[in-house]
């Protein structure tokens, strides 16, 4: 072989060992990647997975809480329905023991006014009826004979 030849083939012994080289270092760096994020894992895994289950129970104990509220809304809106017709009820028992009566002294009184007012026609009646008669002296001097 030539003294060329025998160079270039250093020059590619070289350059195959500094690949070499490369690649295992590349390797290394790999696999010290890789520890590192497995240790992150690692570490995500043991600090997360206690703020997910408490996240998780604090999720349900909200919907607990939420369901529960819905309740007490349904009973209250129930109570204070209960309420409304209930006082609705009590002002119409109160109102028709006030009115009632009051109805019935009215159709008293009116029936009253009335006996009141035909008594006093009847009295007008009369006076006219006796207003419109003769007296003695002049049924006297009517008499012809």
């Amino acid at each position: 072989m030539s003294e060329t030849g025998e160079l270039f083939l250093g020059i590619i012994a070289f350059a195959v060992l500094i690949m070499a080289l490369i690649q295992v270092y590349a390797i290394f760096a790999g696999i010290r990647l890789a520890k590192r994020v497995d240790q992150l894992a690692v570490q995500l895994d043991q600090e997360i997975k206690p703020l997910l289950a408490n996240l998780t129970a604090l999720s349900s104990e909200a919907a607990r809480a939420a369901a529960l509220a819905a309740k007490q809304a349904e009973r209250i809106d129930r109570v204070f329905g209960e309420l409304v017709q209930r006082v609705d009820e009590t002002l119409a028992a109160a109102q028709e023991f006030v009115t009632g009566p009051a109805r019935q002294g009215m159709a008293i009184m009116a029936g009253v006014r009335a006996v009141i007012d035909s008594f006093r026609s009847m009295r007008e009646a009369s006076r006219r009826r006796t207003a419109s008669r003769p007296t003695v002296d002049e049924e006297e001097s009517l008499f012809i004979g």
